[in-house]
């Protein structure tokens, strides 16, 4: 699934400004079909602006392309709607989005001749309960599809038989659930949701980059082991496929995929059915590799994860996690500070979400999850090793076993300058009991910064040897 997470450094050749938006979003939904593999894009309406007729634009501009690839069974476009729960700006946004559907629809059918969907999917982020996701289902099949049998008024004909008839008639709910919580409780989500419903299957997406901002990189994974047991159980128990997205990025701390990195997770992460390909993984490397590697993606097959002991997970996820609050409270300045050189790539709004962004922590606002990482990046201090300070032997040697290879990869761009500018508080709770590797040309950059201050340059100039942003 391509997204449009705005983790990249280079800029994509069709892309009008570095910061890509409007009508460059629609030539890359085309590029990462045409050119990259990719068999979904993720349409996104949350926190930014997003055109509405990228269905009919697709097919008009790219029609030699899509009459041989189809639209809705070859490859997907999935909405990402806005949360009325958590995001009341942008509420209404989200009836507009399940309204354009059946326009989507006729757009498709006028193109191909019959009644394959091109969109039937839609994705509700910091989904919380089941309750929202039937808000969702049964708004679009009660009201947006339901009211064509209405007539405008008594003794009028219905609004299908003057507008047309609303396809499809039902459409998937897919949860985005974000905070600790609600992960390690996924599973009770989606069984109450499916309840009254007879699917074919259903997809549940689990979010890194937050979990990982909020808790730390180290619980972040753990809650994500976790949580996809606890689905494959559920697959089990109501006997309905479950099919899991997990949001990774190509930095360590937000997921560690990168088209040189992909058997590793596709072995660590093998049950999991879909996976983000982000704007760092499809722009900071070169095309041919790029395919390759989703070409590999592809043709994998979800497997049985592996067993983790709960209890020893979950108190590990308590501890890290506050170890890991406790540090970045005490960053918090220098991480403002570094940020305001990370460059914009896509056009964002400001995003009110469920835990609010600017994201507060001890009275103070943090950067959303790529930027914090780029700030922390940029003067060598890598956030994957916030939190391992207060693990003992036997829970660190736990932790290695699930995400040792995202804390050495992390560790490439460490710098023990950075002690220099750091708090105290921090600095003594950096403890590295094991071997790792310093990526010299970074810590060359990272000297410049720590010695002679930050400049958008001089970060991106990181940026480019670590292959991503943050």
């Amino acid at each position: 699934m391509s997204t449009q997470h705005p983790d990249n450094v280079t800029i994509p050749f069709f892309s009008e400004s570095p910061v890509l938006k409007g009508d460059d979003e629609v030539k890359e939904a085309f590029y990462v079909f045409s050119h990259l593999g990719c068999e979904e894009q993720m349409w996104d309406y949350e926190g930014k602006e997003v055109d509405n007729f990228v269905v009919k634009k697709l097919l008009t501009r790219y029609g030699h392309f899509f009459e041989n690839v189809r639209l809705g069974r070859d490859v997907r476009l999935t909405l990402r709607v806005p949360n009325p729960s958590y995001e009341r700006a942008e509420a209404k946004v989200l009836l507009e989005t399940l309204e354009s559907i059946p326009r989507s629809f006729d757009a498709a059918k006028i193109f191909y001749g019959d009644d394959v969907a091109p969109i039937f999917e839609v994705i509700l982020p910091m989904t919380t309960s089941h309750v929202e996701l039937n808000r969702v289902f049964y708004y679009y099949k009660n009201f947006v599809v339901g009211k064509q049998n209405k007539s405008f008024f008594h003794g009028d004909v219905t609004i299908a038989e003057w507008i047309g008839e609303f396809k499809p008639h039902e459409i998937n709910v897919i949860p985005l659930i974000e905070d600790l919580p609600y992960i390690l409780n996924c599973d009770r989500i989606v069984e109450r949701y499916l309840s009254d419903k007879l699917v074919e299957y259903q997809r549940v997406f689990l979010a890194k980059s937050d979990l990982a901002l909020n808790y730390g990189m180290i619980a972040s994974t753990l809650a994500l082991k976790i949580a996809l047991k606890k689905l494959e159980d559920l697959e089990e128990r109501i006997s309905t496929p479950i099919h899991p997205i997990v949001g990774f990025g190509s930095s360590p701390f937000r997921g560690n995929l990168r088209p040189n990195n992909v058997d590793s997770i596709l072995r660590r992460w093998r049950n999991v059915q879909t996976f983000t390909i982000q704007s760092a993984f499809k722009y900071d490397y070169p095309e041919r590799a790029v395919a390759r590697a989703i070409e590999k993606i592809n043709a994998s097959k979800r497997r049985k994860g592996e067993d983790l002991d709960y209890d020893t997970a979950m108190e590990i996820i308590r501890k890290t996690s506050e170890e890991y609050r406790t540090l970045v409270s005490s960053l918090i300045d220098i991480i403002n500070e570094a940020s305001k050189y990370v460059p914009k790539r896509r056009e964002r709004k400001l995003h009110i979400g469920l835990f609010g962004y600017p994201r507060k922590m001890n009275g103070s606002n943090l950067p959303r999850a790529i930027p914090f990482c780029c700030a922390l990046y940029s003067i060598g201090l890598p956030p994957e090793v916030l939190g391992l300070g207060c693990l003992n032997s036997k829970e660190l040697e736990f932790v290695f076993d699930v995400c040792g290879e995202d804390i050495v990869d992390g560790l490439r761009f460490y710098n023990p300058k950075v002690h220099e500018i750091i708090p105290n508080c921090v600095s003594k709770r950096l403890k590295f009991n094991f071997d790792f590797e310093i990526d010299e040309r970074h810590k060359a950059m990272t000297d410049e910064i720590i010695e002679h201050g930050l400049s958008e340059e001089k970060v991106v100039r990181c940026a480019h040897i670590r292959g991503f942003l943050g």
